[in-house]
């Protein structure tokens, strides 16, 4: 029996996994993507998402995981799977499916240096050049799937700094909408969910008045959503 289920896995076709992030950032009112030159065999050159394929001893979670140290230094970031491309096309180099995750990383916090020297770069949301593979559906899968989320959960501040104003968390939900809100109805409608705690300190870079600094409150969050009721902007 045991002899049998050797000679059918031995028997069948083999194919790669790989685990490929699509990791966005947050810096200046804009949002941003990690791309790199792609280093191997087919395609070599061109810009691509960071990934690798997954390794006997890891699942897929865990190798995005080594991926995002490996380029960025940061052990803990937001990190979701977003969906598996199976197309049989879809690599020139092997039959090869990939699960995709997608990450969000405070973007003052990552590695610079690690970064440079992986040859990643920041590239602008609306300035994404061709990608790889199919890459750039995976970028656009993913920007829609953050943009249902962030309607419904807190997801944007984990692209935020631990302290931020009004005005800068206003600014990221534009980027991640490409719309602009009404800064009044923004700022009523965000301090009435109770998810924000003020400070007493101010941020003046960009006036001598300055503007309160606010963190997210987790617990109060947690409440809400207990209590049934539906966080959206």
């Amino acid at each position: 029996m045991i002899k049998q289920q050797i000679d059918y896995y031995a028997s069948n076709d083999k194919m790669y996994v790989a685990s490929d992030c699509i990791v966005f950032g947050f810096d200046q009112g804009e949002l941003k993507l990690l791309i790199f030159k792609r280093r191997v065999e087919p395609d070599k050159g061109d810009w691509s998402l960071i990934g690798s394929f997954v390794e006997l001893d890891e699942d897929d979670n865990t190798s995005a995981k080594r991926v995002l140290k490996q380029i960025t230094g940061l052990d803990h970031v937001f990190l979701e799977q977003l969906k598996t491309y199976t197309r049989v096309d879809r690599d020139k180099g092997a039959r090869c499916i990939s699960i995709a995750q997608y990450a969000l990383i405070r973007i003052d916090d990552y590695d610079k240096a690690l970064v440079e020297k992986h040859g990643a770069y920041w590239c602008n949301l609306n300035e994404v050049p061709q990608l790889t593979l199919d890459h750039n559906q995976m970028v656009i899968d993913a920007l829609e799937e953050l943009r249902r989320k962030a309607k419904y959960q807190p997801i944007g501040f984990e692209l935020l700094p631990e302290k931020f104003t009004i005005p800068q968390l206003q600014s990221l939900y534009e980027a991640i909408y490409q719309c602009e809100f009404d800064s009044g109805n923004f700022r009523k409608k965000v301090l009435s969910l109770k998810v924000l705690e003020k400070l007493e300190e101010k941020d003046k870079s960009n006036s001598r008045r300055g503007a309160f600094l606010y963190q997210f409150n987790a617990d109060n969050y947690r409440k809400l959503v207990n209590s049934g009721y539906h966080f959206e902007i």
